[in-house]
Formats: C-alpha cells, sequence, structure tokens
C-alpha cells in the first residue's frame, strides 16, 4: 500500500489586512471609551461625594416603580426596559406620581438662567409634557418666588452629543453645579435668584423630590444621570435668596 504525504504551507496574511483588523479593533475601543467615559466618571464622582446619594431613609421612599417601568417584558429590570420608552415624556419620569394642574391663575410659562453651565433664557413650560421642546415644571401647585417647592425637569444626554440649543440636552451639565451657584427665574415681571444649596441622587420611584411643601422658597431642578443613560435622578435643590 502507497501512502502520500502533501506538506501544507500557512498561508501569511497580506500586511494591509493586519493593520487594518488592529486599526478597527483600536477605532472600536475609542469609540466605546468616548461613550462610556461620561458614564464612569460621574459614577466616580459621585463615589467620592460631589454629588451624594440621598441622606433620606429608606422607609419614607414610595414604593418601586418596576412594574410601571418593565410595560414592555415584566421580565426586564426596569434599567433595561428604560430604553424602549419615550423619556421626551414627563409622564414616563414619574409614573406613580402624574402631574396635576389645579384651578387657580395660571402662569403657563418663564424662563430660567443658568450661569454656571450658560443656560440663558431657558423656557420653562408649566404643567407641559414634551421636554424636547423646553423645561418643564411639574405641576402648578408652587410658582417660584412662593413658599414651597418648585419642581423643574429637563432632558440630558452624553456631554459629546450635547447642543445649545437642543432642549433634548439642556441639563447634560447640571451635574457640573455646585452649593453657592445662582439659579435666576423670570416670571410674570419678576425676577428671582435662587442659591443652590444641596445635590443628590435618587431612584426613579423617589417621589417624594416632587413634594410642593417647604418652609421656604425652593426650586428643584431635576435630571437624569448618569448622563446618557435614565438609571437615577440628579437632584439638584436652590434657596431663594432675592429679587
Amino acid at each position: 500500500m502507497t501512502y502520500s504525504y502533501t506538506k501544507s504551507y500557512k498561508q501569511k496574511k497580506k500586511p494591509i489586512v493586519v493593520m487594518f483588523s488592529y486599526i478597527s479593533v483600536f477605532i472600536g475601543t475609542l469609540v466605546l471609551l468616548w461613550s462610556f467615559f461620561p458614564i464612569i466618571l460621574f459614577q466616580l464622582n459621585q463615589v467620592f461625594a460631589a454629588v451624594h446619594v440621598s441622606p433620606v431613609d429608606k422607609k419614607n421612599l414610595a414604593s418601586p416603580l418596576r412594574q410601571g417601568l418593565s410595560i414592555y417584558d415584566d421580565r426586564l429590570e426596569p434599567y433595561y426596559s428604560t430604553y424602549l420608552r419615550d423619556f421626551t415624556k414627563v409622564q414616563d419620569w414619574f409614573p406613580q406620581s402624574p402631574q396635576s394642574l389645579t384651578k387657580r391663575k395660571q402662569i403657563t410659562d418663564y424662563t430660567i438662567d443658568v450661569p454656571r453651565i450658560n443656560l440663558v433664557g431657558s423656557k420653562v413650560i408649566v404643567g407641559g409634557e414634551a421636554l424636547d421642546k423646553s423645561l418643564v415644571q411639574y405641576g402648578n401647585a408652587v410658582y417660584p418666588g412662593e413658599v414651597g417647592n418648585t419642581v423643574i425637569l429637563g432632558h440630558s444626554t452624553l456631554p459629546q452629543l450635547y447642543k445649545e440649543d437642543d432642549y433634548k440636552s439642556v441639563f447634560t451639565y447640571l451635574p457640573s453645579l455646585e452649593r453657592g451657584d445662582e439659579v435666576k427665574v423670570h416670571i410674570n415681571g419678576f425676577s428671582y435668584t435662587f442659591v443652590v444649596f444641596d445635590m443628590f441622587t435618587v431612584d426613579p420611584s423617589d417621589t417624594w423630590v416632587l413634594d410642593g411643601k417647604a418652609e421656604e422658597s425652593v426650586l428643584t431642578l431635576i435630571t437624569c444621570v448618569p448622563p446618557g443613560t435614565f438609571w437615577k435622578r440628579l437632584i439638584v435643590r436652590a434657596r431663594l435668596s432675592g429679587i
């Protein structure tokens, strides 16, 4: 019986193909870092106390929004299902606490300035729904300058996608605020100056932050964090300091 053997030669990859592969991997890595760096940075910043977690006792918080946030698939955790929903609508931010409007005299809109993050004349719609069109005041029980807590919601995105004239990214740099920074409100012919005194993060289920009761005039600014996600809510609170 005769056997024959054939020696195989491993074909060498062309240098240009190898080079292209390395370049593709390098570009892919850069894109991932570009996308996730703001999220990682925010989380590290929170750990090292620039933005701290709410100190409120968990027993005082509202019940979780697991069912409300997972309407597409009950088996999914809220953090996944939120990406399937339109968060430019106010009704999706706090499903268990829908905003309501009283029969009091209506002020339909006003503007705010936040010098630290270069916001000037940003429009606030009272009781609005479309966060891609303006900032929105949650309900109308308390207006800025009155005793109580006025809540304003604003959209955010990855810092790389920020556009100065786009309300879908208007509060992107809200985490950059510091205690002592000013927020100016121009409403009904008056201008009020508020000074930031507290910043913390909460879960979407922590609807107590919407409570309009306060012993002084308080302004609460809310956006989603980390940047580009809907995982948490950043709460920035400021108190009236002057007119």
